[in-house]
């Protein structure tokens, strides 16, 4: 909509560091394909990781939060929700799902965006997938009791065309190459929490949709970084970036830097973290690889990675699972049996 009117999008201009950070962000982009070919292995533990960082984090920004070990059961192991928090973390797990699995091809279009939040909202008692009927200011609620409006969103009865409008623009901006994808998915994001088109879950559903976006341009970090934790960790950043950067949005008046500089700033730092587990699990380098690798060679006898893990203490066990799979590959150990009771063991030469 707003942001991404022609005539905004024509008035763009980027200083020196934006457009270095643009070109970083695209060579980062260029070489995520390397990786992934590398290592499937190791990004299949990263993958897991991220899906429960993300469902844990994307809801802790709104106040829901649930048990560590409850988390892991509903994300990795489907199990059913019990309370009003766990019902919108297993809404959240299934659309998050839907995004990793098909997000690259499903449209950017309102029936993908009623079709999420009305998935989002599955084990909900309130259905989801329909537009807000009631106006939803966004307000700031102080713990003193006191409150102010932090933003006032486009009013209900205009909600409908609001998103048809901005649907309509980022295809056009698309088509014509009016400005960087990279530049377009921020905007979006941005221009849909103005809207605030549904009664509840907005913040969720625009995280959601940044990572669908990113599909579209081919930019995957988020399937084995979680976005949503590095916008957790600097929330502070994320609200008040997202506050600056919408004042005289309804005027076309706003000024996306700052927003934008964040949102940039994040995914960057994301393909860092991308770059560097990658490459430190990939061969089992770092301080903590190369602690769980001399482990491993001291054992005689066949071991567990219980036994590893209690060797290592501060190494995580999906630190422990990658370096002895990365062993077992080279030919160093192998499993003696299989299932959660399946012990390791040194492979002698020549064996």
């Amino acid at each position: 909509m707003h942001s991404l009117s022609p005539d905004y999008l024509a008035r763009l201009r980027f200083d020196t560091q934006q457009l270095a950070t643009l070109r970083a962000l695209g060579e980062f982009r260029g070489k995520q394909a390397l990786f992934v070919a590398q290592s499937p292995e190791v990004l299949s533990d990263l993958r897991q990781v991220a899906v429960v960082e993300s469902t844990e984090s994307s809801n802790r920004l709104e106040g829901v939060v649930v048990a560590a070990h409850r988390l892991k059961s509903l994300v990795l192991r489907n199990a059913t929700p019990q309370s009003r928090s766990e019902q919108e973390v297993a809404g959240y797990r299934d659309a998050l799902g839907l995004i990793h699995e098909s997000g690259g091809q499903m449209p950017f279009s309102e029936g993908t965006v009623l079709q999420l939040h009305g998935i989002l909202y599955r084990y909900m008692p309130q259905p989801g997938g329909h537009w807000k009927a009631t106006n939803n200011d966004i307000v700031e609620r102080h713990p003193d009791g006191s409150s102010r409006i932090r933003f006032r969103p486009v009013a209900a009865h205009l909600t409908p065309i609001a998103m048809a409008d901005m649907l309509a623009r980022h295809r056009t901006a698309l088509d014509q190459h009016l400005a960087d994808p990279l530049v377009l998915v921020p905007l979006v994001i941005l221009d849909f929490l103005c809207i605030h088109p549904f009664p509840d879950g907005n913040g969720r559903m625009a995280r959601l949709l940044t990572l669908q976006l990113l599909y579209h341009f081919d930019c995957v970090v988020g399937r084995f970084i979680s976005l949503e934790r590095i916008f957790e960790e600097s929330k502070e950043s994320y609200y008040e970036t997202l506050e600056a950067s919408s004042q005289g949005w309804h005027e076309a008046a706003h000024d996306v830097a700052p927003w934008l500089d964040y949102f940039w700033g994040a995914l960057l730092r994301a393909y860092g973290e991308f770059e560097a587990r990658v490459g430190t699990l990939a061969r089992g380098r770092g301080a903590k690889g190369d602690r769980v690798r001399a482990e491993i060679l001291k054992r005689q006898v066949p071991f567990s990675i219980s036994q590893i893990e209690e060797a290592c203490p501060g190494v995580s066990r999906d630190t422990v699972r990658v370096i002895l799979r990365t062993m077992k590959t080279e030919g160093v150990i192998a499993p003696t049996g299989k299932g959660r009771g399946a012990k390791w063991v040194q492979v002698t030469p020549g064996r």
